[in-house]
């Protein structure tokens, strides 16, 4: 049985935002923030936990691959955690779940920053450590996606877009909040006081600022799509994954591909592209985080714009134009940085504020499925997606890199390419 059609009729779609549209918009964004904040605050601190949690008489490469096994622990948890959730979201409320995730976020954050080392507790640091970033990956899995659905059900229709934008920002936003903690950390404290003790603030910081994020969401209210669906007795009959998988197809091979195009640009572009400069053009850490962070506040600043453009002329053009930009752009930096590496901070801003297109691509998703199974249509499309391209996007680009310098800006191009011909298919949901 397909799940029952009803459209986002309760909004007046016409209307302007509210106070209390903005004050939804602005918890939601907020808690995204410190939600992402607390997922990645991890990879900062790595190689100090990897130090602090495994047997001293390991080699340091093996150290080094638990470590960052233990952060991608957090990555292939996102697809069940988030299908769970989004299950229960779709017959039980956005509200709770959208609560539930940062709370499952803070808890474990917290704990992190209080648990004790390799050297008091023996291997039940590291066992406990995994468990705890497994309970992150549950989380951020449930967040974006229920975030996206959650705004996009509150504000009017023709605010969509806008809606969605100005969330994904938020949830960039916490990759620079991070960013910033951990360079503040290590210029105020010494390499060895950070070993010591420095290394647990952030992880305490983010825990304590995640359980103000469940009180303050305490004051959110459901969904009026969601309520509606309530009052009608509307809810999916059935388990809502099932109906996804039979009756959406062509939504969710939209959706993978886009989450494709968009875990090639934070992947690559933000997350990798730091390492690569510093490798591939000797150019000072100090140099190229600064630029870095440049990059991502005007990546928060294109999501907003790109989010508002799609809801304005549409998402399939948004995100053509876009895409042509950012592949273009970082091509450009590349080439431009070869020549002269003091070009580095205004490509790479440039560059940052195109991969901002990422922000029209939850809007696909929003208007793909229908309110019913929404929450699952979309943790499924977008969570096995990243986890799938976004845990292969790393080896891939650099097995390309034994053959071309390029090979980061050729992988983006395509991705680009790949999500700009899928706008052809986009076919919305009444």
């Amino acid at each position: 049985m397909q799940a029952t059609p009803l459209s986002d009729a309760p909004r007046a779609a016409g209307r302007a935002l509210t106070r209390g549209d903005y004050k939804t918009l602005t918890l939601a964004a907020l808690g995204g923030a410190l939600e992402f904040y607390d997922f990645i605050i991890f990879v900062f601190f790595a190689p100090v936990i990897g130090q602090l949690f495994f047997p001293p008489s390991i080699p340091d490469w093996l150290r080094q691959l638990q470590t960052f096994g233990i952060f991608a622990a957090g990555y292939l948890a996102r697809p069940l955690g988030g299908i769970v959730m989004a299950h229960f979201g779709d017959l039980l409320g956005r509200k709770r779940m959208f609560t539930l995730s940062v709370l499952l976020m803070s808890v474990p954050t917290l704990l992190m920053g209080l648990l004790p080392t390799y050297a008091s507790i023996g291997l039940m640091a590291p066992v406990l450590l995994l468990a705890f970033r497994v309970m992150q990956g549950a989380a951020v899995g449930g967040e974006v996606p229920g975030a996206w659905v959650f705004v996009s059900e509150h504000v009017p229709g023709r605010h969509i877009g806008y809606a969605c934008g100005t969330l994904t920002a938020g949830l960039t936003a916490g990759i620079l909040l991070g960013s910033l903690i951990a360079t503040g950390i290590n210029k105020t404290f010494a390499p060895a006081e950070v070993a010591d003790f420095a290394w647990r603030l952030p992880f305490l910081l983010g825990g304590i600022f995640g359980l103000c994020s469940v009180y303050l969401r305490r004051w959110l209210h459901e969904t009026p799509v969601f309520a509606e669906l309530q009052k009608r007795k509307s809810l999916a009959a059935e388990i809502p994954l099932k109906a996804v998988l039979r009756d959406h197809g062509r939504a969710v091979i939209i959706s993978m591909l886009l989450t494709w195009m968009l875990s090639a640009a934070i992947v690559v572009v933000i997350l990798m592209t730091p390492t690569l400069l510093q490798k591939q053009f000797h150019i000072a850490p100090a140099t190229v985080l600064v630029a870095n962070c440049a990059a991502t506040l005007c990546l928060t600043i294109g999501c907003v714009l790109a989010g508002a453009l799609a809801g304005r002329i549409g998402a399939g053009k948004t995100i053509f134009v876009g895409g042509v930009a950012l592949a273009v752009s970082y091509w450009l930096m590349f080439q431009q940085i070869a020549l002269d590496a003091s070009a580095l901070l205004p490509w790479y801003a440039l560059t940052g504020f195109f991969v901002g297109v990422i922000g029209a691509i939850p809007f696909v998703m929003v208007k793909s499925f229908p309110p019913a199974v929404r929450f699952s249509g979309i943790s499924f499309s977008y969570n096995v997606a990243y986890a799938v391209f976004g845990g292969l996007t790393p080896i891939v680009v650099s097995l390309m890199m034994k053959s071309s310098p390029m090979a980061p800006a050729i992988y983006v191009g395509a991705l680009c390419a790949v999500g700009a011909l899928t706008t052809l298919f986009i076919k919305k949901t009444p």
